[in-house]
């Protein structure tokens, strides 16, 4: 069951990213020289960054394997580089190779104690485990050394499986003051995750819709407002009450919203 619920969190779409920014050799694992590593479209004379770029174009199309044979060969030549090993952590967890990624984000972070994303990523791995106060501890480190909305969103993500929904909230509303784009999904590279119980999904969609309508972005608030009543949100009728819904009321596409409900969409 643990693997199951790990593949959705990895593969769902909405809640949280990994970060991709960019450790010595982790345990148990050795690094192979160019000649030597499994692949014929590895060369010796391929320099570490052409290893990365191809690494990086691999992951991106899902090809973990061959990415992963690409991210050796560049720490083979570049083994001092926590950008790399972030990256590779990253190619790790999206394989599900949850003890590889760990030691690699670890990794990041021992050659770069500063570095933010290293931090958020291991606090992703933490949250799918469930090992919500670890995670949290992580993605606090992540936003002391960069006030990044991304870090914000996650940590609300956390706060929400919680069901500690004041804080979450507040999470929320920062990552939106920093980037109202944090979760739009065009805009993610990378892995992202999803709170997992229908219930917590719907509930999340009304608080971005709130969110949005008290900074005045009614499209946005509205599209929220519309997920929020199609995942079957059941106190969807607070938006008639609600204070942060005050101005968006005025505009004629909430009556009709919320006159001619979209169906509830049911897993």
């Amino acid at each position: 069951m643990k693997v199951a619920f790990i593949a959705f969190v990895l593969t769902a779409s909405a809640l949280f990213c990994l970060n991709l920014k960019g450790q010595s050799e982790p345990a148990g694992r050795k690094l192979t020289g160019d000649a030597t590593v499994p692949d014929d479209r590895i060369t010796a004379n391929m320099s570490a960054a052409e290893l990365e770029n191809r690494a990086d174009q691999l992951r991106a199309a899902k090809d973990y394997v061959d990415a992963y044979d690409f991210y050796r060969a560049a720490l083979a030549k570049n083994p001092l580089s926590a950008t790399l090993y972030n990256k590779f952590g990253v190619n790790e967890l999206m394989s599900l190779h949850l003890r590889q990624a760990k030691s690699d984000f670890e990794h990041a972070l021992h050659l770069d104690p500063h570095f933010a994303s290293a931090y958020n990523n291991l606090g992703v791995l933490e949250y799918a485990l469930k090992k919500y106060r670890a995670s949290i501890k992580d993605y606090e480190k992540a936003i002391r050394l960069e006030g990044n909305a991304t870090y914000y969103s996650n940590l609300g993500a956390v706060y929400f499986s919680k069901k500690d929904f004041p804080k979450a909230t507040e999470a929320y509303r920062k990552a939106v003051e920093i980037d109202p784009n944090v979760f739009d999904n065009s805009n993610r590279t990378g892995i992202t995750g999803q709170i997992a119980s229908p219930e917590d999904r719907a509930h999340f969609s009304y608080v971005l819709a709130e969110l949005y309508a008290k900074q005045g972005l009614n499209d946005r608030s509205l599209e929220c407002l519309r997920r929020a009543l199609e995942e079957g949100y059941k106190r969807a009728d607070d938006a008639y009450s609600d204070v942060a819904f005050a101005q968006l009321r005025k505009d004629p596409r909430f009556a009709a919203l919320m006159s001619k409900r979209p169906p509830a969409i049911s897993d």
